[in-house]
């Protein structure tokens, strides 16, 4: 650690469905004088949070505005449909955005996957958050295309969810403002990399290895075998 980072906390953002709980674990076993503190924060708000120094670093949800921030794209989320459970769609293993051509579609606006063509038909409205949808889902008015784990966070039993063959992906990244790269963020880059503690971090070393000794310079050979002394006598062999 550090010096001056006594006594400091890392404070990480997070966007709903991601689940930051691995990389807190090892945060915690190999750095316990800096304790994490964990920000829920919406979607839309994350990249003002760290622009506005709220946090040191967040896992997002790509794609983001990334003036004045770094990213690291961490993994890809499969988009799954959401839907009744009489929905014939639950029919299949998977579905394909042509099976969704003639269902309503919300577009929550809080939405993160980057849709070229937006699926399906347009519903009546747009609701302001994923979780509204979800609700306007279970009363049979539409249907919801989001990354899987947004739909494992907002579970209900009267709805269930397929995988999307084709839609695009929403990926989860790190981010974190590019002037404010300090040391307790280098450290926690190396957690989601799954550097070991021991592995180079880009970062100045903040204790010093210990020092080996030179080795002494090897003595010139004289091209004479070394003789014992209880061998050697005084003058010289007779030839």
């Amino acid at each position: 650690m550090a010096d001056g980072e006594t006594g400091r906390t890392f404070r990480l953002a997070y966007v709903p469905g991601v689940t930051p709980a691995k990389w807190v674990n090892v945060w915690t076993e190999r750095m316990p004088d800096v304790p994490i503190t964990l920000v829920a924060v919406p979607a839309a708000e994350v990249v003002d949070l760290l622009r506005n120094g709220g946090a040191d670093a967040g896992l997002v949800r790509l794609p983001i505005d990334r003036e004045g921030l770094s990213v690291i794209p961490l993994y890809v989320e499969t988009t799954v449909a959401v839907v009744p459970k009489d929905h014939v769609a639950t029919a299949a293993d998977e579905v394909s955005i042509a099976d969704l051509a003639d269902d309503e579609v919300f577009h929550p606006l809080d939405d993160t996957i980057e849709w070229p063509v937006r699926p399906g038909l347009p519903a009546f409205t747009r609701p302001a958050t994923t979780a509204d949808a979800v609700e306007m889902v279970a009363s049979g008015t539409g249907i919801l295309l989001v990354p899987l784990s947004l739909a494992r966070l907002h579970h209900r039993r009267d709805l269930t969810h397929r995988p999307v063959s084709d839609a695009p992906q929403s990926q989860v990244a790190l981010s974190w403002p590019t002037d404010a790269t300090t040391d307790l963020v280098e450290d926690f880059i190396g957690v989601v990399r799954g550097r070991t503690v021991n592995s180079s971090r880009g970062r100045t070393p903040t204790e010093k290895p210990a020092q080996r000794r030179a080795p002494k310079p090897a003595q010139k050979s004289s091209g004479r075998r070394a003789v014992p002394a209880d061998r050697r006598k005084k003058g010289r062999r007779p030839r």
